[in-house]
């Protein structure tokens, strides 16, 4: 079992990052602004399940391989921000669309299976969550806690609750705001052309390392 001083710890540094600015709080924020609250909460809980897939992925074993061979690492990282770019493209692309059948059926919004599939996604495949399960994680092992895969796991559900309870939090504030805008598609339209921007500059930003890092390498 797990010492209660290594679960402190633990859930402290997850915290921490989640409420770092990253790919997954403001995916989470972008969606809020564009479908309303509980399209972020939905969000949240997909990013939640792709995070804690990562950190199973990590316990089993592929965290060393990452930190052995950084060209994986890379890959990852590109992945996730040209995942990021494209969704924001959708969005600027049928923004007008998006913005008429929202006004006239409730159907225009995603379906609850592809919002959570798409947050899922950008959890799955995100750089910031990879470095902190692979890099962080193994500094709270306990040596007398039990197998250490067993102990990884826990910390990847202690980071996928945190991720839900922090992440859909923000997105349920954020989204109740979006309620002034439903009667103009004018501001509807303008929120969407918002949220897709910012989904292209956070894939933007996250590709910024990779580019500097092939172009200068250390």
């Amino acid at each position: 079992m797990v010492g209660t001083k290594y679960l402190v710890a633990v859930t402290l540094a997850c915290i921490a990052i989640i409420l770092a600015p990253g790919p997954s709080v403001m995916f989470v924020l972008a969606r809020a602004i564009a479908w309303g609250r509980w399209t972020a909460y939905l969000t949240a809980i997909g990013n939640a399940l792709g995070m804690f897939t990562l950190s199973v992925v990590v316990a089993i074993g592929l965290g060393p391989i990452f930190q052995r061979y950084p060209l994986v690492l890379l890959l990852a990282q590109a992945l996730g921000g040209l995942y990021l770019i494209y969704l924001g493209v959708q969005a600027l692309r049928h923004r007008r669309a998006h913005v008429d059948a929202m006004l006239t059926v409730d159907e225009a919004k995603p379906s609850p299976a592809r919002i959570i599939r798409e947050g899922f996604m950008v959890g799955v495949l995100n750089p910031k969550g990879l470095v902190f399960f692979a890099a962080v994680f193994p500094q709270f092992i306990d040596p007398d806690g039990g197998p250490v895969t067993i102990q990884l796991l826990i910390f990847g559900a202690i980071f996928a609750v945190l991720c839900i309870l922090l992440d859909g939090t923000w997105g349920l504030i954020v989204g109740s705001s979006r309620d002034w805008f439903v009667n103009s598609d004018g501001r509807l339209l303008t929120l969407r052309i918002i949220g897709g921007l910012v989904m292209i500059t956070l894939g933007v930003l996250v590709l910024i390392p990779l580019g500097w890092s092939l172009l200068f390498p250390s």
